[in-house]
């Protein structure tokens, strides 16, 4: 089968596809023809080498899929040939092929398309969790969400929207602010410009902002900060601008505001059966059309590290997905 393989911590755009032996399910995996893998920064991230937690090598990307299952194992007795499913592997996502536990499966409506479905699930979950149980966002509050027009940021639109709060984005080209308005939100502003909370305190018209939804981190973090109201939640995502903010702490001090670390990840692990409840929910809001996830950009498997290199230099536009076996 056809694989993209990291041998060694370079530049995305070295990736290559390999050839490696077709995987065997065990008794109690199923084997999955693999139709789409949604990338992240992570993923990017890890590849080059510059991720906080290093794999060993060789190791194929990714961990996020969409497929269908080709063959069960003997054990197997929830699932079936030819279910369509989604699933989260720790790595192993950028091949034609993967087995995995039957435990890792969700089967998938017919309504969700592979590609949607393999962008959804990671910065959904991460979005949920964030918004409902970190930041405990209500209807009617009001959130400013950095970085929106990306994968993470499109799913914290698309989540915050669901729950009834008035979305605030933050981009940085027109075409991206342009990408969040078609995603749901309320307003949207240019955070790279240097008076840009002039704008903000304008769409705000003295009404307090409640959350900061933050994956930017670096110079981004603490203005947005400074723009809180009283009892304002700052949540931590992730810092895609490649540097972490420091912030004064007087600040949450004098402004009676937490500053809330989201890791989804690190959760599931520490409380694995808070995931499926999770999941469920996402999938019931996706049925009610409560929510819309969609796959961004689309690559096929050999321009995997043309597709990293764009999340790395912040060009991409919602989820980046990698069509590996593509829809007939």
């Amino acid at each position: 089968m056809r694989a993209i393989v990291c041998d060694k911590f370079d530049s995305p755009d070295k990736l290559k596809i390999s050839e490696r032996d077709m995987p065997v399910p065990a008794d109690d995996e199923v084997l999955i023809r693999v139709k789409a893998a949604g990338l992240g920064y992570v993923d990017a991230l890890t590849v080059a080498g510059l991720y906080q937690i290093k794999p060993p090598l060789p190791f194929i990307p990714g961990n996020e899929i969409s497929g269908v299952i080709e063959q069960t194992g003997e054990s197997v007795r929830h699932l079936r040939a030819g279910q369509r499913i989604l699933a989260m592997p720790r790595q192993g996502g950028l091949a034609e092929y993967i087995c995995l536990h039957e435990s890792q499966c969700t089967p998938i409506p017919e309504a969700l398309t592979h590609e949607s479905a393999a962008s959804f699930l990671i910065n959904y979950c991460t979005a949920y969790h964030g918004l409902t149980y970190c930041g405990q966002l209500e209807a009617k509050e009001t959130i400013l969400i950095l970085g929106a027009s990306g994968g993470v940021g499109v799913a914290a639109i698309d989540i915050a929207k669901a729950l009834g709060a008035e979305v605030i984005a933050a981009a940085s080209t027109k075409k991206k602010r342009d990408a969040c308005l078609e995603a749901g939100a309320d307003h949207v502003v240019d955070y790279t410009k240097a008076d840009w909370r002039k704008d903000l305190e304008k769409i705000l018209d003295g009404r307090p902002l409640n959350v900061v939804y933050d994956p930017v981190g670096g110079e981004f973090s603490e203005p947005a900060f400074r723009a809180l109201g009283p009892d304002g939640r700052f949540l931590v995502v992730g810092f895609a601008a490649g540097e972490i903010a420091r912030l004064p702490l007087n600040l949450p001090l004098l402004k009676r505001s937490a500053v809330i670390g989201v890791n989804w990840g690190a959760y599931v692990a520490a409380n694995p059966l808070e995931s499926r409840p999770v999941l469920t929910t996402l999938l019931e809001w996706i049925a009610e059309g409560r929510l819309n996830p969609q796959a961004g950009e689309s690559y096929p498997l050999n321009k995997t590290g043309t597709a990293m290199m764009k999340m790395l230099n912040r060009k991409a536009i919602g989820k980046v997905v990698i069509a590996i076996n593509p829809e007939e």
